[in-house]
Order: structure tokens, then C-alpha cells, then sequence
């Protein structure tokens, strides 16, 4: 027994590491794993109350009431949208490019799809994909609210990465001229590399990134200024930047 004690001596600081660098992984792990739970059910009560309210509040069929409503009640309660300011900042973009498909990856309460709608060409299309069925719902009916019909945008109730996906059955022999990424900042690099893979983006495609202080949006940042070659960034509003697609033949397969 003495004998035994006196080999483990030895053993006991490497015991104790390892059993607190465990707790401490199991801890952040828990504490991760809390927070995406809590942002999630508040973040269906943000959007339905939102809903609510804009639904009830604003002049039905006006483009411009549904957003100034969003606006208002955004200056008391917490919401989703990204404000006028960008919201501006979208539309300018949109206008710019004129692109006849778009992408955006979270959907919210649609605030930022009234805003791109707006200024669609008319031969132009919007795939919005949000992950919550209550949020996606919600979202389609304050689009229609606005005035926009089903032939002009479609929800995809998924995640961004099957959206990407399956995303050529609803492009046809077209590509992308806008993406919008407004989802987890933890799925921007994932998912451009996945629109990259499948050769998803025209060669005049621009991104547009919300939240690049986020720590997954900043990865994604890095990707693209180490390759200037592929993409240069632009005009940033905020915590919001587009970034340009500038290359005449698409990637091949890249990993990270």
C-alpha cells in the first residue's frame, strides 16, 4: 500500500490538471450550450411580439408603413431588425447591383427582406432561409403584409447549410448576384465556402455581411482580405460591410 501511494505521488498534479481542464471544458460547454437556449426563446417572444405589432399597427399592402412601423417599435422594444440606417445602406446596394437573385440567410421578422424586395428588378427573386419554423412563418406573413407576392420571394424553413445545399433545384441554370448574411456568425466562412464548392455565385456576386464584430464573422473576414485575388471589401455602415466576388472563373474545390 505505501509502496503503491508513493508511486501515485508523483501522478497526483497531472490528476488534478487534467480533472479541472475537464471541468472547465464541461463548464464552458454548459454555459454555451445555455446561452443558445435562452437567445432562442427570446428570440421567439422578439418576433412574435414584434409581429404582433407591426401586423396590427401598420397600413397593409404599403412597403414603407410595415418598415416605419418596424422602426417604431424597435425605438422601445427589443427587435431583430437592422434598422433604417442599414436598412438604407441594403437598399442602396440592391439598387446598385440590380441583382435578379438574392440569398439571404435569416430571415427574422423580414425586415431586411421588405427592404431588398423594394428594390428588386422585377424579373429579380429573393430565397430567404430561416431555421425556426414560428420565426419563418412569421416572417412570410409580414412580407406579404408589405405588398409582395409569393412569385417574388420564397421562405426556405432549414438551415443555412441545407439551404446551400439544395439550392441549385432553385436557381436553375442561374447564380447568385447577392447574398445577404445576417444568421450565426459561426456559419458565415462555412457557408461561403459551401456557395464556393458549388459554384453558386456569379462572377459579380456581393455579400453582404451584419454583425462582422462577431467572432465567426471576423473568420470570415480574414478569408477573404488574405485573398484579394477573389474578393475586395467595400462600403461598411456600422457593423455591416459588403464584400465583392471579382473573379472570372469559379473556385474549385478549397479547403480552409
Amino acid at each position: 500500500m505505501v509502496s503503491l501511494l508513493l508511486i501515485s505521488l508523483p501522478l497526483l498534479p497531472v490528476v488534478v490538471m487534467a480533472t479541472t481542464l475537464c471541468h472547465s471544458r464541461l463548464l464552458a460547454l454548459c454555459r454555451r450550450v445555455c446561452a443558445r437556449v435562452m437567445r432562442f426563446f427570446r428570440g421567439r417572444v422578439c418576433v412574435s411580439s414584434t409581429h404582433a405589432y407591426v401586423f396590427s399597427e401598420c397600413t397593409h399592402g404599403q412597403a414603407a408603413s410595415v418598415l416605419d412601423t418596424f422602426d417604431l417599435y424597435a425605438k422601445t422594444h427589443a427587435s431583430f431588425s437592422i434598422g433604417p440606417e442599414k436598412g438604407e445602406f441594403v437598399e442602396e446596394v440592391v439598387r446598385r447591383e440590380a441583382p435578379l437573385r438574392v440569398l439571404e440567410l435569416g430571415l427574422h421578422c423580414g425586415y431586411t427582406s421588405i427592404r431588398i424586395l423594394r428594390q428588386l428588378p422585377t424579373s429579380g427573386r429573393l430565397l430567404t432561409v430561416e431555421l425556426d419554423p414560428l420565426t419563418a412563418e412569421k416572417g412570410e406573413e409580414i412580407i406579404l403584409v408589405a405588398g409582395f407576392k409569393s412569385p417574388q420571394f420564397q421562405v426556405l424553413t432549414c438551415s443555412s447549410a441545407a439551404a446551400i445545399s439544395n439550392l441549385a433545384s432553385h436557381l436553375g441554370e442561374s447564380c447568385l448576384d447577392l447574398v445577404v448574411m445576417d444568421h450565426d456568425p459561426e456559419q458565415y466562412l462555412p457557408d461561403l465556402l459551401a456557395l464556393q464548392r458549388g459554384q453558386l455565385m456569379s462572377p459579380r456576386c456581393v455579400l453582404l455581411l451584419n454583425g462582422i464584430l462577431q467572432p465567426g464573422a471576423q473568420a470570415l473576414l480574414e478569408y477573404v482580405t488574405a485573398r484579394p485575388q477573389h474578393y475586395s471589401v467595400g462600403q461598411h455602415i456600422k457593423d455591416m460591410v459588403e464584400i465583392h466576388y471579382h473573379i472570372s472563373t469559379y473556385f474549385q474545390r478549397e479547403e480552409r
